[in-house]
């Protein structure tokens, strides 16, 4: 219960903090073994602390949880982390095409998945802008695009402006550095440096509509996001159902695939269903 409750005061010593709040919501699990040892022993001690336990997590997530989203959205965007590893490319990009986005931002490209992705995608999305192993495809045109520097071994960000049918946008398609737990702890230092200087960016790009959407390797219940969320909102905190937990694939755990806005208001936000990676894709409708 008071990990739940004081989380932000946990010392991020190792980085153990931002690894407690990525998989934050989940400690309301704890509810069910201490709910069968108080039922167990008849103990009404027991069975206060899980009813207050329960309505902490309610107060805490409860908004979360209850759907918002809207109709209406005339801008769909999609983003998908398609995994080095995959085999299944032309699935994964037939399965993204059944969104009907009209932006789609896609990470872990190698030059075998680019050139499946581009085939796919030619006919629907006639512009692209392309930065080491991140790419943005659009049904508007990008009128500039430019790999972006977040500290990191290789491109794995880029920024674009798109003209859309609201007006210029700005885009940024971001990979963040991959977090490891270690004998050292829970290891994320390039990725959060990668995220200052991202925010740094954010808060100076003069574009007044801004989507910055990826892999950010992070739930936005991870400290470590705040710089960034102080800039732009959540599309799944704003009009999603439930937490959209969008990895592992197989069964998500954690949503470190995010769309995140300025400008743009969220209508609705969800998640896909699997393709042939560890990601599920995510997506959102947005408008003024």
């Amino acid at each position: 219960m008071a990990l739940l409750r004081y989380h932000a005061h946990v010392p991020n010593v190792g980085n153990l903090g931002s690894l407690l709040e990525t998989f934050l919501p989940w400690l309301g699990l704890a509810a069910v073994p201490l709910a069968a040892v108080a039922t167990y022993r008849r103990a009404p001690v027991g069975l206060a602390a899980v009813a207050v336990l329960l309505a902490l997590w309610l107060v805490m997530f409860a908004g979360t949880v209850w759907p918002k989203g809207t109709s209406g959205g005339d801008l769909t965007v999609v983003t998908h982390n398609i995994s080095a590893g995959n085999t299944a490319v032309r699935r994964t990009a037939d399965d993204l095409l059944e969104a009907h986005a009209d932006l789609v931002a896609v990470e872990e490209i190698s030059s075998a998945s680019g050139s499946v992705l581009q085939d796919a995608f030619a006919e629907r999305y006639p512009h692209r802008a392309l930065a080491g192993t991140v790419g943005l495809w659009s049904r508007f045109p990008i009128t500039s695009a430019d790999p972006l520097d977040l500290g990191l071994s290789w491109a794995r960000a880029l920024r674009a402006v798109v003209e859309t049918d609201h007006g210029t946008v700005a885009v940024y398609v971001v990979h963040l550095a991959s977090v490891r737990v270690g004998v050292l702890g829970f290891r994320s230092s390039q990725r959060n440096l990668a995220i200052k200087l991202l925010a740094d960016k954010v808060a100076a790009d003069p574009v007044r509509r801004v989507i910055v959407m990826g892999d950010f390797n992070g739930s936005s219940y991870d400290r470590a996001l705040d710089p960034l969320l102080d800039q732009v909102r959540s599309a799944q905190r704003l009009a999603g159902r439930g937490f959209g937990f969008s990895w592992p694939a197989e069964f998500p755990l954690a949503r470190i695939d995010q769309i995140l806005v300025r400008g743009l208001q969220p209508r609705r936000a969800w998640v896909m269903g699997r393709t042939g990676s560890d990601h599920r894709p995510v997506a959102a409708k947005l408008d003024e």
